[in-house]
């Protein structure tokens, strides 16, 4: 079954719920689920809108006509199609275990997207890309050569048609500019549950702290680095006789399935982005 999904924002008002979805009735679509939230502390309401797509109305004038009907309300609006699954690139360095859950799940059903390519500052995941017949791009980088780095990144995201491009533990610092150009675009994972241990070895940070908690933390990237809204997080208890190395296999089980629900729900088009924080619908709806 192919589906519609709307995102729409705007001031909170009267009428907005039997507005909105008076409009999709009035042409013939099935609502097959509807979230609204409503923050009343900034006065903003938040909806998305799922539809069932039978063909019952083409799609360019369909987003005419709402275009149309949002100004009058002044609605800021998104719409994705369920059969035009996302396109998403991986950034990565070393480490494999994100890119490899997310390259399973994608093969498996579990994200319905498509990753088209791997790009990496290093090329020891390129064997990892040939086991799921993925091309990888090895685009090294220095201080001296980010620029251009940079710039062969954007030139391949624009080649391959990419949606989304994802930090799967790829240890650089995008520029201002890149985040920027690709704001709302971009989703990294963090080592912790921010705010967290900053620097190198961050679980044996932990380990010396004697924490009792550790966690990790899926945001958008923006120039303030790991200042990202926020769009997932969990954290696992530790022991006392846990050491660094069970810290290590520990937090990495966590980044996994923290990344991998948060490029869902981006792909499921479950989430605003307002501000510095974000609304994250439901999943399975």
């Amino acid at each position: 079954m192919k589906a519609i999904v709307f995102l729409i924002q705007c001031s909170d008002q009267k009428g907005l719920l039997a507005g909105i979805t008076g409009f999709f009735s009035d042409r013939k679509y099935n609502i097959l689920h509807c979230q609204q939230y409503t923050d009343v502390l900034d006065g903003q309401y938040f909806m998305r809108v799922k539809l069932e797509d039978d063909d019952q109305f083409e799609r360019m004038l369909l987003e005419q006509q709402f275009s149309d009907y949002a100004e009058k309300l002044n609605l800021n609006w998104s719409v994705r199609y369920s059969d035009e699954p996302y396109r998403v690139a991986l950034l990565v360095t070393k480490a494999s275990h994100c890119p490899y859950d997310l390259l399973l799940r994608e093969l498996e059903g579990e994200l319905t997207c498509n990753i088209p390519l791997i790009i990496g500052n290093h090329n020891d995941l390129e064997t990892m890309a040939k086991q799921f017949n993925k091309p990888f791009y090895h685009l090294p980088i220095t201080k001296e050569t980010k620029p251009q780095q940079e710039a062969q990144i954007k030139a391949l995201l624009a080649e391959y048609d990419i949606d989304l491009v994802v930090m799967a533990r790829y240890m650089q610092i995008l520029s201002e500019q890149f985040v920027q150009e690709f704001a709302g675009r971009v989703i990294n994972i963090h080592h912790g549950f921010l705010p967290a241990f900053q620097g190198a070895k961050p679980y044996h940070q932990a380990y010396d702290r004697g924490v009792k908690i550790i966690g990790a933390t899926s945001h958008y990237a923006t120039a303030d680095l790991d200042e990202g809204p926020i769009i997932e997080q969990d954290v696992e208890r530790v022991k006392h006789d846990n050491n660094p190395e069970d810290l290590v296999m520990i937090g990495k089980d966590i980044e996994r399935l923290v990344l991998a629900r948060a490029v869902k729900a981006h792909i499921e088009h479950r989430i605003i982005i307002t501000g510095r924080r974000t609304i994250v619908f439901s999943e399975g709806a």
